[in-house]
């Protein structure tokens, strides 16, 4: 039997417009997937459905398919997208209405069952399902399958289950697909987008990066490549980089299976192909992640530029006469935080200037707005010396919070509803494993001592960072023995923190994966209530892992004698890097 080539398009809702009809026209492909669904979308297609109860869904996606389902018609491609977000009924109808426009003999289906009945405030609760709807929806002739909340790699277990008819228990195989659709979900992620050896890469590599494509084969096996001719990488480094992202410890679950990552091996198997293989698969759990929604009540900021002389001096005078102002109507959470973005004797009044930022939040829209907005515009002329803001304040805004919940598989009705309009019931799995942490696997022998030199640390180790509700993931990876010998003894958890002091407040667990040479740092709490309530500078957690890899230690002499010095882009001696036939570049 074949493989399955399947593509993606999309990693969130307002990736590049153009990508669906790049992957459809550039190469072969037998699905398209598209990814539109995040913690923070799931909220905004909430609000807009207040608004207007026929939305709910990704209308990008169905402005996409005015040319897609022709470019897919005739190519004979199948197409599989969460767009249909909270209301995937409504997308497929105006899927099978824009067909109907374009004289497209276009079979629609959708999955549905996901969204549950929101309880306790929440504005949206979701349920996130696994790839056998799909699978139904596809098996019944559909040309397009619209899902709601489901996971991210069944858009790629679905059509794999689908097309080899692989049964509900053959845990090895749906687990390499879940590696393989984790793989792809983020979309340019795999090929190169966001990777921290991006100067190694040579000239023009990363200006418009390919979209993934994944060729799966029967026994759960998979390639990860991109269509000829198009821009980015696919290597050893850029695949363990996505595998790293918004995952924890060995067990990676999911409703179709628990893949362990700790047996998944990654091969170079030539220019712009990673195999995926030896992916092992364990029972799902019995009880399905919910993601939950609610409005948290209203937040507002200022940013206030302190220019040249005297910076910590007017960031406590402004601080103290804004304090001095909300007093009676103190919003609930008030947050302040200097970024000395500044420089000495700066030849630019920017480069001269930091930056002072307040946020605040409180239930209610009162404290967050004409009281700070009218505190800060007050001291324009009776402040520090050369006194402005970023931007004018304005009235508090409403910001949202993410919750996750877990809930009995079998009490979620999921349902797949084929091109005909009969619904089919998706059976909850007969068998289940309650998750359990894995113990640490042997760490391998300690470098001998030598020679040190203080660098940073992503002199040598790549890292890759993102949000899991409130709580953040760090992994970090490494390319050859030495370095893994060294980064496996010297990354503890202790050291991690001493690196990274905003991480003092939160519980940080290690885990280890030495077949992707990487430690996996998971940072509970660190985001407070998700990336809506933008409790940090960084709200997603995304730049964390660059921010670990800046920091300075003490590594041997030896490692950095063996890696190049990060060179520019198109730096010949940097593209002739000799490669490994297993291993990403050296």
């Amino acid at each position: 039997m074949r493989v399955l080539r399947i593509g993606n398009a999309s990693g969130f809702y307002g990736d590049r417009f153009d990508a669906v009809r790049e992957m459809l026209t550039g190469g072969e492909l037998d699905v398209l997937t598209g990814d539109y669904l995040a913690e923070l979308t799931m909220l905004i297609l909430g609000r807009d459905q207040l608004k207007d109860p026929a939305a709910g869904y990704a209308r990008t996606f169905l402005r996409q398919m005015e040319e897609g389902l022709g470019l897919a018609h005739e190519r004979g491609v199948r197409i599989v997208a969460n767009a249909g977000g909270l209301n995937p009924a409504g997308l497929a109808d105006a899927l099978r209405a824009l067909a109907a426009k374009l004289g497209l003999p276009t079979r629609v289906a959708h999955v549905e069952g996901d969204r549950l009945t929101p309880a306790d405030g929440a504005l949206t609760s979701n349920a996130y399902l696994g790839g056998a709807g799909i699978a139904a929806c596809l098996a019944a002739g559909a040309d397009v399958v619209v899902t709601g909340r489901v996971t991210d790699a069944a858009l790629v277990t679905g059509p794999a289950q689908w097309r080899f008819g692989w049964g509900p228990e053959e845990y090895d195989k749906l687990a390499g697909a879940v590696v393989a659709g984790h793989v792809l979900e983020c979309g340019t992620q795999a090929t190169g987008g966001n990777y921290a050896f991006f100067t190694e890469l040579g000239p023009g590599v990363l200006r418009r990066p390919g979209f993934p494509v994944a060729e799966i084969h029967a026994d759960g096996s998979s390639v990860v490549t991109k269509h000829p001719g198009t821009g980015g990488l696919v290597d050893i480094g850029t695949v363990t980089a996505q595998l790293l992202y918004e995952t924890a410890g060995a067990r990676y679950a999911g409703p179709d299976a628990t893949a362990r990552l700790d047996t998944v091996r990654l091969t170079r198997e030539g220019p712009d192909r990673v195999r995926i293989d030896g992916v092992r698969g364990e029972a799902p759990p019995p009880t399905l992640k919910v993601g939950r929604s609610r409005l948290g009540g209203f937040r507002n900021e200022v940013v206030f530029v302190l220019t040249g002389l005297d910076v910590e001096a007017k960031a406590r005078l402004v601080r103290d006469q804004i304090e001095d102002a909300l007093t009676g109507s103190r919003p609930a959470s008030v947050r302040w935080e200097l970024s000395r973005t500044d420089r000495p004797d700066a030849p630019t009044e920017e480069t001269a200037s930091a930056l002072l930022r307040l946020v605040v939040r409180d239930p209610a829209p009162e404290p967050v707005g004409r009281a700070l907005t009218g505190a800060a515009i007050e001291l324009a002329l009776a402040s520090y010396p050369g006194f402005h803001v970023t931007a004018p304040p304005g009235k508090g805004a409403p910001y949202g919070v993410f919750e996750a919940a877990y809930v009995p598989a079998s009490e979620v009705p999921h349902t797949a509803v084929l091109p005909d309009g009969t619904r089919r019931d998706v059976p909850a799995p007969e068998r289940t494993l309650d998750l359990a942490p894995v113990p640490d696997p042997p760490l391998p022998p300690p470098l001998p001592e030598g020679p040190v030199r203080r660098a940073p640390l992503g002199r040598i180790a790549g890292a890759r960072s993102g949000d899991k509700g409130g709580d953040a993931n760090v992994g970090v990876w490494v390319r050859t023995e030495e370095e893994w010998r060294w980064l496996a003894h010297t990354l503890t958890v202790e050291r991690f923190r001493a690196l990274l002091p905003e991480t003092a407040g939160s519980a940080v667990t290690r885990h280890v994966l030495p077949n992707l040479k990487a430690l996996n740092f998971t940072v509970a709490g660190i985001l407070g209530e998700g990336v809506a309530s933008q409790a940090r500078f960084d709200p997603q957690a995304k730049a964390l892992g660059e921010w670990l890899r800046s920091r300075e230690l003490d590594v041997p002499e030896e490692l950095l004698t063996a890696v190049p010095e990060n060179r520019p882009p198109g730096d010949p001696a940097a593209a002739a890097a000799p490669e490994s036939p297993t291993e990403g570049p050296q």
